[in-house]
């Protein structure tokens, strides 16, 4: 592992038993495969069960063996950054940027997420917004070979600008844009024809961004650690493949 990595691993195991978090270490200088941006809805239709459901089934997922070998399946790592949304200036970083280089960092990050506590519960759902901050993100993301921003949540845009907009006037060169639909009520109003579609209809045709993009869809947020596995394995298992068939 060498002298820099032996130190990494120790002062992250202090971090851990001290209650520090992983935004306070320096991304760690390295060949990076993907910058990985979850965001969170945490707006106003999202209860207190819901939101606890989210923050232990992300916290789950990470750790999962199968999202573990999917992080570490190369040897160049992958970036994460892990943030809140709700409404338009309503964002809040859960993790900031990390290298993931070994089992030992998803713990931690894991730990982190679990531990987190909403930083609001009263506002709406300012998908563009969050969007938009992601971009923001990106912008001081360590060097990457690809990234990809993944929003999960369980309504459409109802204040501020909309994704296309964030699109247009944000920082979206390359980035790939994925969701995951949380399906409760069972549909929403589309703004633009009146007619009621699923929230995984209103991904696919309001969010997703770039070749590949696609919506990882949970049937409640009790299902939500399993998709948000799946979608993991899916956009790691992307990254590398982009990587592999990138030309010389």
């Amino acid at each position: 592992m060498g002298q820099h990595g032996q130190h990494r691993a120790l002062v992250i195991r202090v971090c851990t038993l001290v209650g520090l978090t992983l935004a306070s270490l320096p991304a760690k200088a390295a060949a990076c495969r993907l910058a990985l941006v979850l965001a969170m809805d945490v707006s106003s239709s999202v209860d207190e069960e819901e939101d606890r459901l989210q923050r232990a089934g992300l916290a789950a997922a990470l750790i999962a063996p199968e999202v573990q070998a999917a992080f570490l399946q190369s040897p160049e790592p992958v970036a994460l950054a892990v943030f809140e949304w709700s409404g338009r200036y309503n964002q809040a970083m859960l993790l900031d940027w990390v290298m993931i280089t070994s089992a030992q960092d998803l713990l931690a990050s894991a730990t982190i997420i679990g531990r987190s506590k909403r930083s609001t519960s009263e506002f709406p759902t300012a998908l563009g917004h969050a969007v938009g901050y992601a971009a923001t993100l990106l912008r001081r993301a360590p060097e990457c070979m690809a990234q990809t921003i993944d929003v999960s949540g369980d309504g459409r845009n109802n204040e501020g600008f909309t994704p296309h907009q964030a699109y247009v006037h944000f920082p979206f060169s390359g980035v790939t844009v994925n969701g995951l639909a949380i399906e409760t009520s069972g549909t929403t109003t589309a703004p633009e024809t009146g007619k009621n579609i699923s929230i995984s209809d209103y991904y696919r045709q309001h969010l997703l961004r770039g070749p590949g993009a696609f919506v990882e869809v949970a049937q409640g947020f009790e299902d939500f650690e399993r998709a948000q596995r799946r979608k993991l394995e899916r956009e790691l298992g992307s990254a590398v493949f982009s990587r592999l068939e990138a030309p010389p």
